[in-house]
């Protein structure tokens, strides 16, 4: 068993219980970039592995009440039975390599367009207001069933999207929801998604376990590490970690070179530290005053200041 097989396991691990994404998006390309493994195997290995290792994420974040239990019934309802059929129709097609390419490319760019839409989000709200109670959810069944649908055909025929493609559809739909609690809902929702895809590939004979094994040893450990981070961290960590996996997924699907991928992360990641320092410059306590103060009134200021400091004897 390779122990870098297990270790790339642990870092996607990580990333996918911090972000509720990247499993099919960047296992998937490691698997078959660096260890060679055919992609058939490589998709079939990862969803199983996924399939073992998304629900240690989901059980945090469900003791941490970070799921939103009504949205993950109707994902559930629409993308466990198309997860299935996706196997089929793949099996249906044959190689199919232009509808994966297609799938591919339509997923790579709404992947941008969630990077876009976390950021304008970001620049609306309050940085504290998504660290708050959650905002209440109304609950759209029909359009939630059947782009849980959609989600599972695609990540049924390519393996990708049980994450990535189910937070865009999330954030499309539900942009009230906080970060943490989208991670949460989408870990959990993935649990039978994945499932469902796994057991596609497994009774065509897709199947290698003892790839899934070792990615599984460093992976489960992974996502219990990311989900209690996520559970925890402030919404902007948990924003800046989705935007930045979001744009290392997307670039992965546009088939950018691996080291113009990773630059970008730097980047990306630099300036979320930057960002994140800035705001937290801005946010420097304001000064207590009286109210009954006018603060145009020197006598006044003078007044109050006096009195503060009468009170500060007496109580010594």
């Amino acid at each position: 068993m390779d122990p870098l097989l297990a270790f790339a396991g642990l870092g996607v691990g990580i990333v996918v219980g911090l972000t509720g994404m990247g499993g099919g998006a960047l296992m998937t390309p490691i698997l078959v970039l660096f260890f060679g493994v055919p992609p058939l195997a490589a998709v079939s290995s990862d969803l199983a592995a996924s399939a073992v290792m998304k629900p240690f994420g989901g059980w945090v974040h469900a003791r941490r009440g970070s799921v939103n239990w009504g949205l993950v019934r109707w994902l559930c309802l629409g993308s466990v039975p198309s997860a299935f059929a996706g196997v089929l129709l793949m099996r249906a097609i044959g190689d199919g390599d232009r509808v994966q390419d297609v799938v591919r490319l339509a997923l790579g760019v709404a992947l941008l367009l969630a990077v876009v839409g976390l950021l304008v989000k970001a620049y609306r709200k309050s940085p504290a207001g998504d660290d708050g109670a959650a905002a209440p959810i109304k609950v759209r069944p029909v359009p939630t069933l059947l782009l849980g649908a959609l989600g599972g055909l695609v990540v049924g025929m390519t393996s990708v999207g049980s994450g990535s493609l189910i937070i865009v559809i999330l954030l499309a739909l539900y942009p009230a929801l906080r970060p943490r609690d989208l991670v949460g809902t989408d870990l959990v929702q993935a649990i039978p998604l994945v499932f469902s895809a796994a057991l596609g590939h497994a009774i065509f004979g897709d199947l290698k376990l003892d790839l899934a094994a070792a990615v599984l040893i460093g992976s489960v450990p992974g996502v219990l590490i990311g989900a209690r981070l996520s559970s925890r961290a402030p919404a902007g960590v948990v924003r800046a970690a989705l935007i930045v996996v979001l744009i290392a997924s997307a670039l992965k699907l546009f088939e950018v070179p691996t080291g113009a991928v990773l630059l970008v992360i730097a980047l990306a990641t630099a300036a979320a530290v930057v960002e994140g320092l800035r705001r937290r410059r801005n946010r420097t306590p304001q000064p207590l005053s009286d109210p009954n103060t006018d603060p145009a009134d020197p006598a006044a200021i003078a007044a109050s200041a006096t009195s503060r400091d009468a009170i500060g004897h007496s109580s010594r």
